[in-house]
């Protein structure tokens, strides 16, 4: 019985002893699950969280790298656009490039504090590196206005000066290199996180399981995006490709052997190319021989290997239409990304119309040249021919007048009433015939005449002018108003003619006027110029025969009524005409008259009319 019983226990022992083994298996398994589940997933947690801390401080720090750069490049892009404008650059892209650190600089200065706001030292930098900045943007500003006021010299000086006195390459250099130390220290940290991941991480192989399926996760992730950007993309090519095909202006892109890759609607049309032409086809072989051109294939070549850009080559190209086209052509290389080939851009202009215009234009300068030099022609004639009869006449004009004299004499006192009444006629016509001559020679050296520039004081002249007038007037009642008068650029006796002539009109055209009224103004016009205006209270005129008053011997009244021989007004208006002016004259019958003469601008004149002021 005791050995049954021994028996009996020696089988529950083992039981019991599996029974205790598995609690403590299932213990351990549960323990072990609780360290290799648990502790990694509370450290790769900790981990996770410090490794997204440090990865957005070194992001922000290369962020904060990037934006100092960014200002740097944007204040020696708008300085380089600047130096551009100087050396004669007029494209307009280069204009906006020149005044876009004006618009963008302080935005990203400002931003540059933000993101530095923790670090005292930054901040200092920054400050410096904004007044810096500052200084070089309120000199590039005072170079732009420079140059849109024609001053290249000045601002070269003031482009000179912004890099001389506002040095900023060493506060960039500062800052750099203050935030490469806190991201050295900041990577410190993130590896030390790291490697205590690592460490947790290597407890057991299940944590690499673990990283393996978070490596899964994250690579699908990242596929999906991927995916999705390729889709993206595609539909950006897509739609770059349709504005291409849009765009009216010839466009083509040829691959390392001048051979299409892919051409616009515009080109096609142009060509004779399908609208779904889609093959690889040499360039030589497009427009029946349109691409034959040696020197034009040779430049392309240049553009493909030794990546020079063409600009505004000009050809004239035969197109499909059998019409001879002239063409602006441009082309410039451009790199792919892939790393595969360099391809040539190529774009083209139909300038024909423009061409056809340029040329008509030319035809009619050649034949306004010639109509120019025809009427000098006959302008050097007449007044030969105005200067030799005035000398002609002369001569037989003494003859009538000497012997008219030497008649009266021989007759004494013999001569009776009719007689004296006749040499008497014959003497009053000599002289008038001798003021005809002298006025037509007058008139004459008006038209040859070099002209001497030179600054005139208006002012001074209406009033001489008006003191001569004044002499003349034998003591009436004339009331004058002279409003003040500018100095300008002309010859001074021929304008001191005009203001004699025109003032003396005034005033004898007045002369049955108990008040004579007689008035001088002044305006300013948008252009610069002047008009003077001679206004009177006199006999006028009537306006159907205004256009006869200015010419020569012409006369609206009668030598009866006011003497005269109707020279003067043509002296003013040959006068006006060759300072750059106008003359022209408006009237009432018995209500006065206005005359009128214009008188161009002058920036040496303006300098005088300050230092008079």
């Amino acid at each position: 019985m005791l050995r049954s019983s021994w028996k009996l226990a020696s089988t529950l022992r083992p039981a019991m002893k599996d029974r205790v083994a598995l609690r403590w298996r299932l213990g351990g398994l549960l323990a072990a699950v609780l360290v290799i589940v648990a502790l990694p997933y509370v450290v790769t947690r900790s981990g996770a969280s410090e490794a997204i801390l440090a990865n957005e401080r070194v992001t922000h720090s290369s962020e904060v790298k990037s934006l100092t750069y960014r200002i740097a490049y944007v204040t020696r892009d708008s300085e380089a656009a600047i130096y551009r404008l100087i050396h004669g650059d007029t494209d307009t892209t280069v204009r906006m490039r020149a005044e876009r650190a004006a618009h963008e600089t302080p935005g990203l200065l400002q931003q540059l504090r933000d993101m530095t706001r923790d670090s005292p030292d930054q901040q200092a930098l920054i400050g410096s590196l904004s007044s810096t900045v500052s200084g070089r943007l309120a000199l590039s500003g005072q170079a732009i206005m420079r140059l849109d006021h024609g001053d290249e010299a000045g601002a070269s000086d003031a482009m000179r000066d912004s890099g001389t006195l506002f040095k900023m390459d060493d506060l960039i250099d500062g800052i750099v290199r203050n935030e490469n130390n806190t991201l050295l220290n900041r990577r410190d940290a993130a590896n030390r996180e790291s490697f205590n991941s690592e460490l947790a991480l290597t407890i057991t192989a299940i944590a690499q399981v673990l990283l393996l399926a978070i490596v899964v996760i994250v690579s699908e992730r990242q596929i999906s995006r991927r995916l999705r950007a390729e889709v993206r993309e595609g539909q950006a090519v897509q739609r770059s490709q349709l504005i291409v095909q849009a765009v009216r202006e010839p466009i083509a892109l040829l691959d390392s052997t001048l051979g299409t890759l892919l051409v616009n609607a515009a080109f096609g049309e142009l060509y004779g190319l399908p609208p779904d032409f889609r093959q690889s086809l040499p360039l030589t072989e497009i427009g029946d021989g349109a691409w034959t051109d040696s020197a034009l294939l040779q430049r392309l070549n240049d553009v493909l290997l030794l990546d020079r850009e063409l600009w505004d080559y000009e050809l004239i190209q035969r197109t499909v239409d059998g019409v001879d086209r002239h063409v602006v052509i441009n082309a410039r290389r451009l790199e792919q990304d892939n790393g595969g080939d360099p391809v040539v851009l190529l774009t083209l202009s139909d300038v024909t119309a423009r061409a056809l215009v340029e040329q008509q234009v030319k035809e009619l300068n050649r034949q306004l040249e010639g109509k120019i030099e025809q009427v000098s022609d006959v302008n050097r004639e007449l007044e030969a021919f105005s200067y030799s009869v005035s000398h002609d006449l002369r001569a037989p004009l003494r003859h009538i007048s000497g012997f008219a004299g030497k008649l009266q004499q021989h007759l004494g006192d013999g001569a009776d009433e009719r007689s004296r009444h006749y040499i008497e006629v014959i003497n009053d016509a000599a002289k008038r015939m001798a003021l005809l001559i002298e006025d037509l020679l007058v008139f004459s050296r008006l038209g040859r005449g070099a002209l001497r520039l030179q600054p005139v004081d208006m002012q001074s002249l209406a009033d001489e002018a008006r003191a001569l007038a004044e002499t003349d007037a034998h003591g009436r009642h004339i009331v004058w108003s002279i409003a003040p008068l500018p100095i300008v650029i002309g010859d001074e006796n021929m304008l001191r003619t005009v203001w004699q002539n025109l003032l003396g009109n005034a005033v004898k055209y007045t002369g049955k006027c108990e008040v004579a009224r007689i008035d001088v103004d002044v305006q300013r016009h948008r252009d610069g110029s002047y008009e003077f205006v001679v206004s009177d209270n006199g006999a006028g005129f009537d306006m159907q025969y205004a256009g006869k008053l200015f010419g020569v011997f012409q006369r609206l009244h009668r030598a009866s009524e006011f003497p005269g021989n109707g020279i003067g007004l043509a002296n003013v208006r040959r006068i006006v005409t060759r300072h750059g002016g106008r003359v022209w004259a408006d009237a009432q019958p018995g209500q006065g008259a206005r005359f009128h003469f214009t008188l161009p601008s002058s920036d040496l004149a303006e300098s005088f009319a300050q230092r008079r002021q």
